[in-house]
Formats: C-alpha cells, sequence, structure tokens
C-alpha cells in the first residue's frame, strides 16, 4: 500500500513539473497594445463591433484594421478612452454597429421555457444555466445584455430588460455653468457718477 502512494505521489509530481515547464516554454506572448485596448472594452462580446468578440475587436484596433468607435455597448466613453489611450482624435459612435443603450440583462420566462439549451449554446459569457429539457435561467450579475440568446430561442420566451441603475452607480448632476451673460462691472461706480454730477452742477 505504502509503495503504491510513493508511485502515485512521484508520477503527479512528474506530471506538474511537465505540465509547469510545458507552460513555460510554451506560453505565447500577448502583444501588451491589444491587452490595454482588451481592458478597456466592455467584454460584452456582442459582435456588434463585426468581431467575434472584444478580443478580436481590440487586435484589429491595434492593427488598424477596425476603428475605434465601433463598440455600442462602450459608448461615447469607450470611445474617448480608446482615443487617449492611442492618441487618436474621438469620433461619433458609428450607427452602422448600433447605438448606446442603457445596462440591460436578458430574463428568461421559466414558464414557456422547454429546455432546447439553444440559449445556453449563443451565449458568449456562459450567463444562462438549465439542461436539457429543464428549466432554463440567467445569471443577472453574468449577463451582459448581448442579444446573442434571442435569435435562437424557438418560443420567444427570452426577454430582454433595461436595469435601474443601482447605489454604486449614482452620479451627482454636473454643475450648472455660469451665464455667458453675468452681469459686468460699470465702468463708472455709482460713486463716481455721483461725484460727476455734483460737479458738474
Amino acid at each position: 500500500m505504502a509503495i503504491a502512494i510513493i508511485i502515485l505521489t512521484v508520477l503527479g509530481l512528474a506530471f506538474g513539473l511537465g505540465l509547469g515547464w510545458a507552460a513555460i516554454k510554451l506560453k505565447v506572448e500577448s502583444d501588451p497594445v491589444v491587452d490595454r485596448i482588451d481592458a478597456l472594452l466592455p467584454q460584452t462580446q456582442c459582435a456588434q463591433c463585426n468581431f467575434p468578440g472584444c478580443r478580436p475587436y481590440a487586435e484589429a484596433i491595434a492593427s488598424g484594421e477596425a476603428d475605434i468607435n465601433q463598440c455600442p455597448p462602450g459608448g461615447e466613453a469607450g470611445i474617448r478612452a480608446l482615443a487617449d489611450l492611442l492618441g487618436r482624435e474621438p469620433m461619433p459612435l458609428n450607427p452602422e454597429n448600433g447605438a448606446e443603450k442603457p445596462k440591460t440583462v436578458a430574463v428568461i420566462d421559466e414558464d414557456r421555457c422547454i429546455g432546447c439549451t439553444l440559449c445556453i449554446q449563443a451565449c458568449p459569457v456562459d450567463a444562462i444555466v438549465g439542461a436539457a429539457k429543464l428549466m432554463h435561467t440567467v445569471i443577472e450579475s453574468e449577463c451582459t445584455g448581448c442579444d446573442l440568446c434571442l435569435p435562437p430561442c424557438p418560443v420567444d420566451c427570452i426577454d430582454i430588460i433595461t436595469l435601474k441603475p443601482g447605489i454604486s452607480q449614482w452620479r451627482n448632476p454636473p454643475p450648472t455653468p455660469p451665464s455667458n451673460q453675468a452681469s459686468t462691472p460699470s465702468s463708472n461706480p455709482p460713486h463716481k457718477a455721483a461725484s460727476a454730477a455734483a460737479t458738474s452742477q
């Protein structure tokens, strides 16, 4: 029994060392520019940018194959962040890729769900759980609102709802800018005007 344990321990250590060596030797170095661009993208994996995910879109931006204004979920703030990072001029969101909208999530009507698993297969972030012929449900905290689960659903039991902002998303309204028509000091202050009138008399 002891010999078997020793053999298994040695084999485990050997396999562990081998995997560690392979991870170091076969590691693929990523482009740091692509990493920084990808970090600014919203990671919705919605493909509205005409690329299959945020990482491919980041690679396309870095190589000059795509503009920085093709991500509706990132919106104007995302475009500005990318422009600052890459030293480019900000540009309006390309309407061909969609429009900026509030944060949304998918909700499954569990009474109508037939358990076909097609939405599970379509979800790019694994936010839908369930099994074949059993009820499915959406993990709200993981859902990015990409809408990709809608087309494959054969019974139309998925709705997209807008999330209400939570406390962490509250923002104070921006300060009101000063009026451009603010009164300017008179060239003749009252006391000087009075003195001038007395002199003229």
